[in-house]
């Protein structure tokens, strides 16, 4: 069957390395014969390719192989399709059909890809009279691996995690940057936690929150009688209050550039004067900040000053938006309904229907909206089950767009992004080149000019 995809750039390299992964994926053509899948699917179904291959989807879901059949699904509705299910051995998958069009508009292949979600999730039992699976809460496996509220599924949160640690045992100056909504907070808390200073106190600054007439008066204190309305016994700024701690400057862009000098001061020297004093005052403290905007950019603008962005920025940590680890939603979206149900003293749980909308929302707002859209839900629905009905109609229809959006790549497209997500992946496991081609069972130096081709870096190993 393979020799219908051989108009496919490069698909004689692309569909071994497809093979390597853990997730099971399915190419079936217009009509709904699949073409070729992978060794993933024989493990996860557990059935032989040639049992799958050359088949009909209505055929495979008589036989009860897949049971429903997105596949189906997809070629009915003309749109992606994701759907929560069992499988005949019981397990839990997460299922996603995207179509894939020709230029008359008319689907040319459909790409299929299943993962097994048994450990993140619980799929609770309903009665029969509600369509679909749900999907609950129960024995759903811990996948907050810091106890700081940070979910890190995702092969990209995973390396933030990583980088996290690591930086966490020495003290460094770090940046953390990323968009409204993110976690950038959490991440900062986490270095504290897991470093040497984690006895110490954990100071949050809010620049942009404070007054711009009160914040030096707020990070350094001032000395008694230092100005009209001041404490006659002088006042301890937050820096002073971090001593042998942390202090985490939040949206540092927002500081003022008067302002900024004293901090490059404080950076550079260790040191800090009151408001109204002379004697500078010894500081040891671990300066982190954030910020969701392109400091450089500011730098050019004149609004930032050059040289205090380079003593921020000594380590950067960019932590991702959601849209961009699509792999943390569930879990994430499992845990906000946990804690809202603890809260609450609910027992909600969502349709598959609902769950595939939240999937495909590509969350603009980040984890902050997420966490608000579900307890928004938990609250306004008045059902246990939570179903495509209850969700916001601006987040289905930004969902619907988005799925539009994402059918449009081409099948090379599709498979390349796989492959790239398969390289970083395997980089993350091996050492060198020669291990990575050995685990993908494909050349090294094909392996090489793979990883020269996405940007990925050899030193990264």
């Amino acid at each position: 069957m393979l020799d219908k995809l051989n108009g496919s750039i490069g698909i004689d390299e692309l569909l071994p390395i497809l093979d390597s992964i853990s997730d099971a994926v399915f190419i079936d053509d217009r009509k709904g014969i699949c073409l070729w899948c992978n060794n993933a699917c024989e493990e996860l179904y557990k059935v032989n390719s040639y049992d799958i291959e050359g088949k009909h989807v209505d055929e495979l879901e008589r036989s009860g192989i897949f049971t429903p059949s997105v596949t189906k699904r997809v070629m009915e509705e003309k749109r992606d399709i994701t759907i929560i299910h069992e499988n005949k051995l019981g397990k839990r998958l997460l299922t996603t059909g995207t179509p894939l069009f020709d230029s008359e508009g008319e689907i040319s292949l459909i790409i299929t890809t299943s993962r097994d979600i048994t450990t993140l999730s619980n799929l609770k039992r309903q009665p029969e009279s509600v369509p679909g699976s749900m999907i609950g809460l129960g024995d759903m496996e811990n996948t907050d691996f810091t106890g700081s509220g940070i979910i890190a599924n995702s092969v990209a949160m995973r390396n933030v995690m990583s980088l996290t640690k690591r930086l966490a045992t020495v003290n460094s100056t770090v940046l953390i940057t990323g968009e409204s909504g993110v976690g950038k907070g959490l991440i900062a808390k986490l270095l504290h936690e897991e470093g040497n200073r984690f006895k110490g106190p954990f100071i949050t600054v809010n620049c942009g929150a404070i007054p711009e007439n009160l914040i030096e008066s707020e990070l350094f204190g001032y000395v008694p009688g230092a100005f009209t309305g001041s404490r006659s016994d002088g006042k301890r700024g937050l820096f002073e209050a971090a001593q042998k701690g942390t202090i985490f400057l939040d949206e540092i862009s927002e500081l003022p550039l008067n302002l900024q000098v004293k901090l490059l001061r404080a950076i550079q020297e260790r040191e800090i004067t009151p408001v109204g004093g002379v004697k500078a005052i010894p500081i040891d403290v671990r300066i982190v900040s954030a910020t969701n905007k392109d400091l450089m950019s500011l730098v050019k603008q004149g609004k930032f000053r050059e040289d205090l962005y380079y003593r921020l920025n000594v380590v950067p940590i960019s932590v991702p938006p959601l849209r961009d680890r699509p792999e943390d939603i569930l879990p994430l979206i499992q845990s906000n309904l946990q804690k809202c149900n603890d809260n609450l003293r609910e027992d909600k749980i969502f349709s598959s229907d609902a769950l595939a909308v939240l999937l495909k929302y590509p969350w603009p707002g980040n984890i902050r909206e997420l966490q608000n859209i579900i307890e928004r839900l938990t609250i306004t629905t008045s059902d246990n089950i939570i179903t495509e009905d209850n969700i916001p109609i601006f987040i289905k229809q930004e969902a619907e767009t988005n799925a539009n959006t994402n059918v449009e790549l081409s099948l090379t497209a599709a498979l390349e992004k796989a492959e790239k997500e398969i390289l970083q992946r395997a980089m993350n496991n091996c050492k060198s080149t020669r291990a990575i081609a050995k685990v993908l069972n494909v050349s090294q130096p094909t392996v090489v000019r793979k990883l020269h081709k996405y940007g990925l870096s050899e030193g990264n190993m």
